[in-house]
Order: C-alpha cells, then sequence, then structure tokens
C-alpha cells in the first residue's frame, strides 16, 4: 500500500486540474503545467481536492501511485508559488549579464558562454554574480540551473566557478615547500 499515493492532492482557489488523453493540465495563478500521466495509474478530480488511482495492487502500479501523486502535487505548488534556485558566482573577473532571453557568462575562459534561456524559465541577474532560476515546473528549474552551474563547477582549491546559494565546497589545501 502507497503512503504517499493514498494522500488527497487539496487544489487551492484559483487552480484548475484536468486530465486530456493521459495528459494532466494544471492551470493556476503563475502558469500552466502539464505532464503525462505515468503509466497504470488514473487521476480523480473531486471537488476541492484530487485523488491518484491505481489500476492493481502490483509493486509496479505501487510505485507509480506514488510517482503521479508526487508529480500532481508538485505542479499544484509549482502553479501557486513557483519553483526558486539561487546561483552564485565565485571569482574574480566572473560575472553574469542577462540580454533579452540570453545569460552571457565570464567564468574566465578565453570566451563567454552564452546559455539561451528555456521557455518557461524566467532568469534574473543582480551584482553580476547572484543568478535567480525561476519557473512552475520544479524539474525545469532544476535543468537549467545544473546546467549553468555544469558551466565551471566550484573547483576544490579556491572555490571559483558557480554554485548554488548556500553549497558548502570541500576546499583542499594547496602544495607547501618543505625545508
Amino acid at each position: 500500500m502507497s503512503r504517499v499515493g493514498n494522500k488527497k492532492i487539496e487544489i487551492p482557489k484559483g487552480v484548475q486540474i484536468s486530465l486530456n488523453n493521459g495528459i494532466v493540465e494544471v492551470e493556476g495563478p503563475k502558469g500552466k503545467n502539464n505532464k503525462g500521466l505515468p503509466p497504470m495509474t488514473n487521476l480523480k478530480v473531486d471537488g476541492a481536492y484530487a485523488f491518484v488511482l491505481r489500476s492493481d495492487d502490483t509493486r509496479q502500479a505501487k510505485a507509480m501511485h506514488g510517482l503521479a501523486r508526487s508529480l500532481i502535487q508538485g505542479m499544484v505548488d509549482g502553479v501557486v508559488k513557483g519553483f526558486r534556485k539561487d546561483l552564485e558566482i565565485v571569482g574574480v573577473g566572473y560575472k553574469a549579464q542577462l540580454a533579452g532571453n540570453k545569460l552571457t557568462l565570464s567564468l574566465g575562459y578565453s570566451h563567454p558562454i552564452i546559455y539561451a534561456v528555456p521557455p518557461g524559465i524566467k532568469l534574473s541577474v543582480t551584482d553580476n554574480t547572484k543568478i535567480a532560476v525561476e519557473g512552475v515546473d520544479k524539474q525545469l528549474v532544476g535543468e537549467a540551473a545544473a546546467t549553468i552551474r555544469r558551466f565551471k563547477k566550484p573547483e576544490p582549491y579556491k572555490g571559483k566557478g558557480v554554485r548554488y546559494s548556500g553549497e558548502h565546497i570541500t576546499m583542499k589545501e594547496g602544495k607547501t615547500v618543505g625545508k
């Protein structure tokens, strides 16, 4: 018995959930989000609550039951509150600039890195070193932040690079000259 899958999903005011051809569509104040419903599951909307049902009691169906409920709850949270990841750029001369839907990063390479912002993602840059990635789709926000971080991961000696806000980087000692 899936404990997560059996929980009901509360639908806040101003949010609409619908199921069309296996695609769950959630619309709210922050925007729209849609995802395919995992196999062996079905969605039932009843007033202010939504329930995820499973086809049988196999192990796979139970796993999909919990997954479907978590995905739909994440979609509801996204259209109500939205998701956000904050990134910091550390290093002398390292900076970011946003022009339209293009993020230009100067990260110590011989050329600037130009990142095209995917649709559904809103970027904002403050102080040339802080990047905020926002959107209604949790997976898309996380993937966009991870892609930007991948351009220059923090190195372990001076900590230079792109890191998540509040991320702890384990620093190594440099070489010492013995006498």
